[in-house]
């Protein structure tokens, strides 16, 4: 069976799962693509027009590297969405780990958690696209001079209605 066919089939199924987002994918931009040593990538639009982002690894990620690979990918994230039934997800790691650090503290603003954010565990990883940068997807290549390298042209930019 071909890998491509089958995650066409498993991505709507894990972001269910694990993100509690209904996707039914209309084409494939970019089918697993390297965006790191371990990590791989796959761009997909769905039948509503949303560009998404699936991204999964062999080792552990964290929210700080998935917006810097999204970021190298030539990507702009709309949203992080955080496993199922846990909307605050991000904001409780960061909590908690602040509250590690500086077990002191009783009033914590947005702004103190802000680094703490991006060290919660995020693998897998699904983020909502708002924009393509350039009109170019870019994937991590380890022979490039830069470390990166076109996977494919794609222009997209979502408008927002009221």
């Amino acid at each position: 069976m071909n890998d491509d066919i089958y995650d066409d089939f498993e991505i709507p199924h894990l972001a269910r799962e694990r993100f509690g987002v209904d996707v039914e994918i209309s084409q494939v931009i970019v089918p697993q693509v390297p965006v790191s040593p371990t990590a791989r990538a796959t761009v997909f639009l769905t039948n509503k027009k949303q560009l998404f982002v699936y991204i999964d690894a062999h080792s552990r990620l964290l929210l700080g590297d998935v917006k810097k690979i999204v970021a190298r990918m030539g990507l702009k994230a709309e949203v992080y969405f955080p496993p199922k039934g846990r909307p605050d997800y991000f904001d409780s790691i960061a909590r908690d780990k602040f509250h590690s650090v500086f077990p002191g503290r009783s009033r914590v603003t947005d702004e103190d958690l802000i680094f703490y954010r991006t060290l919660a565990p995020y693998k897998p990883a699904l983020v909502l696209i708002s924009e393509v940068r350039d009109g170019e997807i870019y994937r991590y290549d380890s022979d490039s001079r830069t470390k990166w390298r076109t996977a494919a042209k794609f222009a997209y930019r979502r408008i927002k209605t009221s």
